[in-house]
Formats: C-alpha cells, sequence, structure tokens
C-alpha cells in the first residue's frame, strides 16, 4: 500500500500533461480553422494592352473597283508576202524598240522571183517594220523559208499599253469615255489612265464586257500583267470609315473587336463598302460611338480583357 501511494503523484502528473497538451493542439486546430481567410478570387489580367477607335466620318469620291490585264493598244502581226524564199538575215529580236522602216529580215534570191526586169539578180528583199514599236515575238529564224502569211513577228505599236478591265453589263452602263481611273501594276506602283473605249456588249458565256483605259505611263510594264484599277465615277457622299488595321478577316466573315464597358472584346460583324489608302468604308454592324480595338486584333479571341491606353 505504501508503494502504490508513492507512485501516485507521478501518475497525476503525467496525465495531467497529456491532457493539457491534447487541450492545447485541439484549441490551435480550432483556432486555425476559424481564423483562415477566404479562397483568394482568381483575377482576370489583360490579354494586350490596345488603342481604341470610333467610326469617324469622311467624303469620299465613288468608285468602282475591276481586275483586267495589261494588253498592247496596238499590236501588228508581221510576215513575209512571197513564198519559198529564204530569209537571209534576220536583224530584230524579241524585246527590240525599232523604228518604222527600219529592216527586220532580208530576204534572199528575190530577184529570180520578182517580174521586174529591171531588178537585179544579186537584189535582196527586205521586211521592215510599218512603224515605230517593240518586238512583242519573234519566230524568224536565218536559213529558214517564207511561207505567205506564216508569223515573222509581233510589234506593240509605240511601246504603248493599256489597261482591259473586265466588268459586268451593269457596271460598264456606269462608265463613260474620258472618265479617270487608277491602276496598280505591282511594287506599289499606280498609273493613271482615261477611259478611251466601252463595249457595247457582254459575252454571253461570261456575262463580261470590257473597258479600255488608256495608261499615262506604261513604261517598264510587261503586257499580260493581271492588275487591279478603280475608276472615279461620280463626285463625293459621305460615308463612316475605321483604319484598315481595325478590320479582320477570317474566312468569308470580316469583323471587328468591339470593346465593351468591362474591357472585354466582343466580335462584330460588318458590311464593308470601299476602301480609299489605310480606311475602309463600314456600311453596317457598328454604331457610331462604340469602341473598337485599333490594332493588334489578330491577336485576341472572342471575351479577352484588354487595357485600353489612350
Amino acid at each position: 500500500m505504501m508503494q502504490t501511494s508513492k507512485h501516485a503523484p507521478r501518475i497525476f502528473k503525467i496525465a495531467l500533461t497529456t491532457l493539457l497538451t491534447a487541450g492545447a493542439v485541439g484549441w490551435m486546430f480550432h483556432s486555425g480553422r476559424s481564423g483562415a481567410e477566404p479562397a483568394a478570387t482568381a483575377v482576370s489580367r489583360p490579354a494586350l494592352t490596345v488603342r481604341t477607335t470610333m467610326l469617324h466620318e469622311d467624303k469620299w469620291g465613288r468608285t468602282l473597283t475591276a481586275n483586267g490585264s495589261i494588253v498592247p493598244w496596238q499590236e501588228a502581226i508581221i510576215s513575209a508576202q512571197v513564198q519559198g524564199v529564204r530569209l537571209a538575215e534576220v536583224r530584230a529580236s524579241i524585246g527590240d524598240h525599232v523604228k518604222q522602216g527600219d529592216v527586220l529580215v532580208t530576204l534572199d534570191n528575190f530577184a529570180r522571183l520578182s517580174d521586174d526586169p529591171n531588178v537585179s539578180h544579186s537584189a535582196q528583199g527586205r521586211i521592215v517594220a510599218p512603224y515605230d514599236g517593240v518586238i512583242s515575238a519573234a519566230s524568224a529564224n536565218s536559213g529558214s523559208m517564207s511561207q505567205p502569211g506564216a508569223e515573222l513577228f509581233r510589234l506593240i505599236r509605240n511601246g504603248r499599253l493599256e489597261w482591259r478591265a473586265e466588268l459586268t453589263a451593269e457596271e460598264l452602263m456606269l462608265l463613260r469615255k474620258g472618265m479617270t481611273a487608277e491602276v496598280a501594276v505591282g511594287e506599289g506602283r499606280v498609273i493613271k489612265g482615261t477611259v478611251r473605249a466601252i463595249s457595247p456588249a457582254v459575252n454571253l458565256q461570261t456575262r463580261y464586257g470590257y473597258a479600255l483605259v488608256a495608261l499615262s505611263d506604261s513604261s517598264g510594264v510587261v503586257a499580260g500583267l493581271f492588275s487591279r484599277g478603280t475608276f472615279d465615277i461620280s463626285g463625293k457622299k459621305t460615308l463612316w470609315s475605321l483604319p484598315q488595321a481595325a478590320v479582320l478577316q477570317r474566312g468569308s466573315k470580316t469583323f471587328v473587336l468591339v470593346v465593351g464597358a468591362d474591357n472585354h472584346v466582343h466580335e462584330r460583324e460588318v458590311t464593308v463598302g470601299q476602301r480609299n489608302g489605310d480606311r475602309v468604308e463600314i456600311r453596317q454592324g457598328l454604331k457610331q460611338a462604340e469602341p473598337v480595338v485599333e490594332s493588334g486584333g489578330a491577336f485576341l479571341t472572342e471575351g479577352d480583357v484588354v487595357q485600353v491606353v489612350k
């Protein structure tokens, strides 16, 4: 009995220490849970910093756009008029600039085929350029025999080219002789021109006719070049436009990115009209005061958040 009483205080102390420790742990656990902050709400970060623009009122002249090709103003086919005469010497080649009367080919054994008794047996006939121009094709070869009507050369008269614009009947009826036009011929070059002729009918299969536009300067341009041009068909009219960079294209869909009050962007399909420099006419789909992304829209998608700078 004395031995049991001797160890009792030690057992009591151990039990008390265990209870205190458990209580402290329980309090810390409860305290930790009650003091925890709610989970942080996700914040959308701007996808891009952008500038915005709005519809701008402009006054442009009404234009008509068409596709076509650069063609010779006049092109002559040069051939021999006699048969069985050898081409003694060919003096012209493709790309050569020739003057009216320049000898293109000399014909051998010409005297014996001539009915003129005064022509020397050593004489040679000549084929000459009918007018100034540029040789656009050459098939004559020295030593070959001539055939009546067989093409030897093609000659672009005065080296002068023009634009042949392909147009529907409705478009042709908008044109008049003397109207001005601008034709893009590659590498950023634009040539001014004037309508000189309009076809009175269209092709029944293609439903297209053509207008011929005399070019102010066709030097350095190659015949056959596909080109695009515009006709000025009326006075100025009032319209609304955006910078070209603000107008996006995806397949057949043309759209802009409208910036909402919450800085989210939304795709808006629009109908465009004519272009003038770096601006595009907006005919439908956008209100005057709506802000749209001015540039960089290709890097954004529907619902992106942007930071707008002034």
